[in-house]
């Protein structure tokens, strides 16, 4: 049975200044970035996560994430660039995406990026009001998030996302449309537009912000999704809209429940070697130290099959597409029945639609995907 596509996760742990929001394995700069030991150790990392595969296959989608990618140099990723084409064959069109921030440090690299071969690139605007990036603890402002825009435009990023966040501190609708109408101004391909959380192990779970009301931040989201829509951003995931033709192909890989490599400090990766006996998940070593040390062991777990109706109904429903029952064991191997009788109860309760043989969230499955996945849990 052929494999999924295979993609690659590279994660850089380092920022700026760490957001309180932010969950993610991210350590805020002290003293200066070891860029050369820290890609040194991911080309070690890739090196050593290939023998887990059974037979080499290319990569289809490489993204660069974090942290903040984008403090590391062009120099630098000069190097991790070649040293991944040396130990890996890339897609003809395969998508090379980086996670950048909006400083005037980090957009002057962006003509340097493009001309390394990175094709998309992810910027981190989360809002264009100096209010609500002053209380998200952002060091960029809206005038610098605009000129990073413009910056990478020139540059030739035709594949450019924005990143943006809704129920914020205060915020209101009116505030939310304008973000929303500030970011379709500016014609980028994508938006990734997900509301704020208050994330375990972050500065604003333990002191946490006042919020808008549970109802205001449903009112606000339509309204800014009403907008997007006439605007020609199509959402296709539950926080992903895109121009057609757009679509972020590494992200749509990982919903579809595809195989991803994952390198760097704290990465995970999904790597199928044998459906449906042999599905593994990598971690590695979230300290950045241990990581560039090897003083800390990276982890192989298999998924047990008993898990996998739960793992991919967790990740397919999330697309507006859903799935359809042939691409179910086409990614796990195993027969359509195994999602029984979780799949019939939530077509019979309305929660889910089959149409044309594919299957996804109705409307009012969408807004209650916890209870969807439920059903699922083994």
């Amino acid at each position: 049975m052929p494999l999924p596509p295979l993609s690659l996760y590279i994660h850089f742990p380092w920022c700026i200044r760490k957001c309180p929001y932010c969950d993610f394995n991210s350590h805020a700069v002290k003293a200066g970035i070891p860029e050369m030991q820290y890609v040194d150790a991911l080309l070690a990392d890739l090196q050593a996560d290939l023998t887990l595969l059974t037979a080499p296959r290319p990569i289809c989608s490489i993204f660069m994430g974090g942290g903040t990618p984008s403090l590391f140099s062009p120099q630098a990723m000069r190097n991790l660039l070649a040293g991944i084409e040396n130990l890996l064959t890339l897609a003809a069109d395969c998508e090379i995406t980086l996670e950048a921030n909006p400083g005037s440090f980090e957009s002057a690299k962006f003509e340097a990026y493009r001309e390394l071969g990175i094709n998309r690139l992810s910027i981190g605007i989360q809002s264009f009001d100096d209010r609500q990036l002053k209380k998200l603890g952002r060091v960029h402002s809206a005038d610098e998030a605009l000129n990073a825009v413009q910056i990478a435009q020139r540059a030739g990023f035709e594949n450019l996302n924005l990143d943006l966040m809704f129920g914020l501190p205060g915020q209101t609708e009116a505030d939310a449309l304008a973000d929303i109408r500030k970011a379709i101004s500016l014609q980028t391909s994508h938006l990734s537009f997900y509301q704020l959380t208050l994330e375990p192990n972050t500065y604003f779970y333990k002191f946490p912000p006042q919020l808008p009301e549970d109802e205001n931040i449903f009112a606000l989201q339509k309204a800014c999704q009403r907008v997007l829509a006439a605007s020609g951003y199509r959402q296709y995931e539950i926080s992903a809209y895109a121009k057609d033709g757009f679509q972020c192909r590494h992200n749509r890989n990982y919903w579809q429940f595809g195989d991803y490599l994952g390198i760097g400090a704290g990465a995970h990766g999904k790597i199928s070697r044998n459906l449906p006996d042999d599905i593994i998940r990598t971690a590695k070593p979230k300290s950045p130290e241990q990581y560039m040390h090897k003083s800390a062991p990276a982890t192989c777990v298999p998924i047990e099959q008993a898990q996998l109706p739960l793992e991919f109904a967790m990740n397919l429903l999330r697309l507006k597409t859903g799935f359809n029952l042939s691409g179910y064991t086409d990614v796990t191997g195993l027969p359509p029945e195994s999602l029984q009788p979780a799949l019939q109860h939530c077509l019979e309760q309305g929660l889910l639609v089959e149409q044309q043989r594919q299957i996804f969230c109705s409307e009012r499955g969408w807004d209650f995907l916890d209870d969807i996945l439920e059903k699922f849990i083994p």
